[in-house]
């Protein structure tokens, strides 16, 4: 492979990728595209502009944009609006047409090129009833998945992709799991090549994380700041959990597909941490108070936001059948790496996000 588009290249993931990948890789020409309309994304040209990597502003909702490029070997499709609560507020516009009509002319632009395409897709394609009906056991810093459930596709190991598919899933969960379809049909239609990376959470450095994406970065930075937290939903305790993926890890996965198309192709599976990388927010704030040495606010909400979930598991059975790949850094791995991250670039983070940083700096 010569030539690599990322889109979403100025994000979280798309400019760790491409920086990871350049510098593993220095025979690639890897191409970021980005509309930087997420806030803090401005941060990552510097470093895509160190690493060799060609910054393009654009925008995947733009079939001008993509038509403009020149030819490319594989596209990682990482663009997306992320927010659970994107679309909510009655606003659509956006999130779909980032999401759904952004795949579609990522599809035209591998169809036109005979590109490969990893598609990164979400945990959010499984729908919120099924999993909010999850038989629970309550252990005392997070909830555990029941070994005796009524829904199938599910185990105290995590949702698997037999898990059931109907039912409402969020507007960002619809909107990606339609893009799989679209996906899928153009390698029937057109024998495009693809493969989909159902992600649970990815976390690490140089992640502007909010409550409603990025939470474990979020969470850091709250407490790094001395920023008020709330435990929202499932009685305020705290207890809810989510298997997280360093994005470095993420990085080892993708490049082995770049390398390996034809063995890759027609693959949908989970990505993520799994049980054994996973965290409550209970505990994820030990864990930050412990890094931080600072102790902040964390009120009780213990009503339920609509979409919500007490629980996220990747199980990934599937995934390692098909590959010696795993998760090698622990959730205390990258929390750390998320906070050595913010300790080293409080102004400009803070600048990004428009938080106050205290006085005086930080050690």
């Amino acid at each position: 492979m010569n030539r690599l588009l990322i889109t979403g290249g100025a994000g979280f993931v798309g400019s760790n990728l491409a920086v990871s990948l350049a510098s593993r890789h220095s025979d690639w020409e890897i191409v970021a595209l980005d509309n930087l309309y997420r806030r803090g994304s401005e941060l990552n040209l510097p470093r895509l502009e160190e690493a060799g990597v060609e910054f393009v502003k654009g925008d995947v909702r733009d079939p001008e944009d993509l038509g403009a490029l020149p030819a490319f070997d594989a596209i990682v499709e990482c663009s997306a609006e992320p927010s659970v609560m994107s679309g909510t507020d009655g606003d659509t516009s956006y999130l779909l047409h980032t999401n759904l009509t952004g795949a579609y002319n990522c599809l035209e632009l591998a169809r036109r090129d005979g590109a490969f395409l990893v598609f990164l897709s979400t945990s959010r394609v499984y729908p919120v009833e099924p999993q909010a009906d999850l038989v629970l056991e309550e252990a005392s810093t997070r909830f555990e998945i029941s070994a005796k459930q009524a829904v199938p596709g599910v185990s105290p190991a995590g949702v698997s992709e037999e898990f059931p598919l109907s039912g409402a899933r969020t507007l960002y969960g619809a909107t990606k799991l339609a893009a799989e379809l679209l996906i899928e049909e153009y390698r029937a239609a057109f024998d495009l090549r693809a493969v989909v990376d159902r992600c649970g959470v990815i976390a690490g450095p140089w992640q502007m994380g909010k409550v409603d994406q990025g939470v474990f970065t979020h969470w850091m930075l709250a407490h790094h700041f001395g920023n008020p937290l709330t435990y929202i939903g499932f009685g305020g305790t705290g207890k809810q959990v989510r298997d997280l993926l360093h994005v470095e890890d993420l990085i080892d996965l993708v490049e082995l597909q770049l390398l390996a198309p034809e063995r890759w192709d027609g693959v949908t599976a989970n990505v993520g941490g799994g049980r054994e990388v996973s965290l409550s927010l209970l505990e994820t704030t030990e864990i930050c108070r412990e890094l931080t040495g600072n102790e902040v606010l964390i009120a009780p909400v213990t009503e339920t936001r609509a979409g919500d979930v007490p629980i996220y598991l990747s199980d990934c059975s599937r995934l390692f059948e098909l590959t010696d790949w795993r998760p090698r850094r622990r959730a205390s791995q990258v929390l750390a790496d998320i906070h050595q991250w913010i300790s080293a670039d409080q102004e400009r983070i803070a600048k990004a996000l428009n938080i106050e940083a205290p006085a005086g700096g930080k050690e």
